[in-house]
C-alpha cells in the first residue's frame, strides 16, 4: 500500500444560497489532512483540501483492503437497520480476476459477518473460494452489474424500509434538499416487479437501467441498489439514498415539497456526489464501527490471498 495519501483541491463558490463546485489541482499537503483556505484570486470564495483513497502497489494488499471495507460496510449496514433477514448483498470486484466478486454468503447476518467468511464467485456464479452457499439474486444481480461496469468495484442492494417503501410508489428521488442532489440525474427507477430475482435477464435488464454513469437504481416494490469506484464510496450511496427517500416521503406527507432548481442541483451535485466526495463521506462510518467492532481491523497476509 502506498502511504501517502494523495488529495484534491475542491473549490467552493458562495453564490448566495447555492454552493458551486469545481475541481482543482492536487494540493502540495503531503500529510492527508483537510484544508481550509480562502481563495486568493476570488475574494469571498473558498478552497479546501480533502484526502485520496490509498493506493496499492500489488494485488494482495488492495484484496485485502477491499474485503476489509466490505465487512466494514456491512457491519455499518447492519448497526443503521438496512439489513433484512437473509436479504441483501454487497459485494467488491476481486483487483486481479476482475470478473470475479467477493460477496456475503447466503444466510448470515451481515452484523456477524467476517473477512473469512466472505466468497470468492466467478462469471458463471461458481464459488471458487470459500464454503459457504451463493445467494442466487446476488450472483444474477451483480454479475451483470460488475460486467457492464467496469468502472463499478463495488455495488450494493439491500431492502432497507425506507428505500422499499419509496420504491412502491415507482417515482424518481426529488431534489428537495442538498444530499438529494447527490443522485439528481444520476439514478434511475427500474419499473415494475417480476418476482425474487432468479434470472440473468432480469439481472441484464436492471445493468442496462443503470446505464454507463448512474450511480444508483430504484427497484420498483423491491428496494435500493447503489454502485461505486471503492466500497466506501457504493455503501455511503446507499446510506445516503434511503435516507433521501425518508426525507422525501416525509415532505410528501406533509405537503408539496419544493425542488433546488435544475442548475443549483446540477452544481450540488459535483459538490457532493463526486466519486471522492462519496469516498470521504464513509470514513467517519468507518472509524465508528471499527472503533466499536475493532475485530473488523483483525485481517492477516492470508487474508489478501488467493486458494
Amino acid at each position: 500500500m502506498d502511504g501517502n495519501n494523495e488529495t484534491k483541491t475542491i473549490h467552493y463558490y458562495d453564490e448566495g444560497a447555492a454552493t458551486v463546485a469545481a475541481s482543482g489541482s492536487s494540493s502540495s499537503s503531503k500529510d492527508g489532512k483537510l484544508r481550509f483556505t480562502e481563495d486568493a484570486e476570488n475574494p469571498g470564495k473558498f478552497i479546501f483540501t480533502m484526502p485520496r483513497p490509498p493506493t496499492f502497489d500489488n494485488f494482495e494488499d488492495e484484496r485485502r483492503h477491499r474485503k476489509q471495507r466490505l465487512v466494514a460496510a456491512f457491519r455499518v449496514f447492519a448497526k443503521l437497520g438496512l439489513d433484512e433477514g437473509v436479504a441483501g448483498h454487497l459485494t467488491c470486484r476481486d483487483p486481479e480476476l476482475t470478473d470475479h466478486f467477493w460477496v456475503n454468503p447466503f444466510g448470515l447476518s451481515f452484523a456477524c459477518l467476517t473477512i473469512k467468511d466472505l466468497i470468492l464467485v466467478d462469471e458463471k456464479g461458481t464459488v471458487v473460494q470459500g464454503n459457504s452457499a451463493l445467494n442466487a439474486a446476488a450472483f444474477v444481480i451483480h454479475s451483470k452489474i460488475h460486467a457492464a461496469r467496469p468502472d463499478a468495484i463495488a455495488a450494493c442492494h439491500s431492502h432497507s424500509m425506507h428505500g422499499k417503501a419509496f420504491s412502491s410508489l415507482g417515482i424518481p428521488l426529488l431534489p428537495i434538499t442538498q444530499d438529494a442532489c447527490i443522485f439528481y440525474e444520476h439514478h434511475a427507477v427500474f419499473p415494475g416487479f417480476n418476482g425474487v430475482v432468479a434470472d440473468e435477464v432480469e439481472g441484464a435488464r436492471m445493468a442496462e437501467t443503470l446505464g454507463d454513469s448512474r450511480k444508483a437504481l430504484i427497484l420498483q416494490n423491491h428496494g435500493l441498489l447503489t454502485v461505486g469506484k471503492s466500497v466506501d464510496e457504493a455503501a455511503f450511496w446507499f446510506i445516503a439514498l434511503d435516507r433521501c427517500c425518508r426525507a422525501q416521503l416525509l415532505a410528501m406527507a406533509a405537503g408539496e415539497p419544493r425542488c433546488i432548481s435544475h442548475q443549483v442541483a446540477l452544481e450540488s451535485r459535483d459538490t457532493v456526489g463526486s466519486t471522492l466526495a462519496g469516498w470521504f463521506s464513509f470514513q467517519p462510518y468507518y472509524q465508528q464501527i471499527t472503533k466499536e467492532q475493532p475485530d473488523i481491523l483483525e485481517v492477516d497476509e492470508e487474508d489478501g490471498k488467493i486458494h
